[in-house]
């Protein structure tokens, strides 16, 4: 069956918000469920900008606290859950490989999400989330042996834009950012990093939500930029070289690398063709919601190889 929208430009819209809250309500039930499939016993809590946040906590068997140990920090997306970021994205298995520690923090609100529009939106709201993000790291440098020098974020979607703010707002203390199906709405004329911030990121062609094309989307009515500009307006920041590195893959997959950066600050992003809203390799969202999940590349292995180039170092 296809749903088909009505012509009238009002019953559109009210036919638009009814599709947005399904797909919002069902995301939230696939979240719960999906909590029940991850270990939980280390969700906790802190205070940051007066408000109560939380966090769900991975932590490796292999971990050694006399040994500095990577941070990655993975942000579930709009109307999702840190459960749900930790089943999608399989970075617990990878942690037990490689013996890092993963977060996965909490968004606030109903559905849950990240405040990432800037000024305009609301003053002050991106920055009190950034105040998390740093409260965050403090709170787990108690505790554990936190590299200084490899502390990383990536997330999907809201998350991804929440990355991007982190490499605008706490560029001395994010090393590098990861992005998939990102929603690059914080303004870049408010993005003014301290550094140069190496970034990867993921996109699919297809993706019904935060079009790779730019422009509003069925579900959000907002001015999403043209993926493709904005990534290389990113390598122009960090200055890299004009002429791109092409990154063949296969039929599904292929895309583009910016080198010759300052402080070694490149731009890697892979292009998923018919992807949809979707983490490649990765956990699948319905495909009635999200669209097409590749499993033709592993994000979450490809992002972490990355990280691995990329510590924070000074100039």
């Amino acid at each position: 069956m296809v749903i088909t929208a009505p012509k009238t430009p009002f019953i559109k819209t009210l036919f638009n918000i009814l599709l947005t809250l399904i797909g919002i309500f069902l995301l939230l039930a696939l979240a719960i469920a999906t909590a029940f499939k991850v270990a939980d016993k280390t969700t906790s809590t802190l205070i940051s900008s007066g408000e109560i946040r939380s966090y769900l906590l991975y932590v490796p068997d292999s971990y050694d606290p006399n040994t500095p140990t990577p941070l990655v920090i993975s942000i579930h997306g709009f109307a999702e859950w840190p459960a749900h970021q930790a089943q999608i994205s399989h970075w617990n298995d990878l942690a037990d490989e490689n013996g890092f520690i993963v977060v996965y923090p909490s968004g606030t609100g109903f559905p849950k999400r990240w405040r990432t529009m800037g000024e305009a939106a609301a003053p002050g709201d991106s920055m009190i989330e950034v105040q998390f993000f740093s409260d965050l790291v403090d709170h787990l440098e108690q505790t554990y042996n936190i590299d200084p020098a490899r502390i990383y974020a990536n997330g999907l979607s809201n998350g991804g834009g929440m990355s991007y703010l982190l490499a605008c707002k706490l560029a001395d203390r994010i090393a590098a950012i990861g992005s998939v199906a990102g929603a690059y709405v914080f303004p870049l004329d408010q993005c003014k990093p301290s550094r140069p911030v190496p970034l990867i990121a993921f996109h699919g062609t297809s993706d019904p939500v935060v079009p790779f094309a730019g422009g509003p989307s069925r579900t959000f009515d907002v001015p999403f930029p043209v993926v493709t500009d904005w990534i290389k307006l990113w390598a122009e920041r960090n200055q890299c070289a004009a002429s791109p590195l092409v990154l063949p893959v296969d039929e599904e997959v292929n895309g583009f690398r910016l080198v010759n950066c300052i402080q070694n600050a490149e731009v890697v992003f892979y292009i998923i063709v018919g992807g949809g809203h979707a983490w490649p390799g990765g956990e699948p969202i319905p495909a009635w919601i999200a669209g097409y999940t590749s499993q033709h590349i592993d994000a979450t292995r490809v992002i972490w190889e990355f990280f691995k180039q990329h510590p924070l170092t000074t100039p």
